[in-house]
């Protein structure tokens, strides 16, 4: 499997049946999964503590460290599509909106080349 040629869907079916398999989804609630998502991002985050953003750029091409940040992430992305699965939430249209959403608060003249908060633009 890879980005250029899975389907969403495909992935959100895999790890639902995964769930399902193990009878997890028991434990799979919005606060569970969303505590998870927590967690793992901050088991993420972990990786690159007291490191300066020029070293987390190079550090994470080392083989050693980029296979347990893939890990990480890949964690974080299944609790969050869990999460999708759970609430039925369609994370497709929920993106969409949310770059909608980015792209008026954030109008390209305004915001290019600058790390504010949109009500600083």
């Amino acid at each position: 499997m890879n980005d250029a040629e899975t389907r969403l869907q495909e992935i959100k079916d895999r790890v639902l049946a995964f769930a399902k398999e193990r009878e997890w989804e028991q434990f799979h609630s919005p606060k569970n999964l969303s505590m998870a998502i927590s967690a793992e991002a901050a088991e993420l985050m972990e990786h690159f503590l007291w490191q300066s953003p020029e070293e987390s750029h190079t550090d994470v091409e080392v083989t050693k460290l980029r296979g347990k940040v893939e890990e990480e992430l890949a964690d974080v992305f299944i609790f969050a599509i869990e999460f999708a699965n759970v609430t039925g939430i369609d994370i497709a249209a929920i993106i969409e909106a949310k770059m909608k959403r980015n792209a008026e608060k954030y109008p390209v003249e305004k915001a290019r080349g600058r790390s504010v908060k949109y009500d600083q633009l």
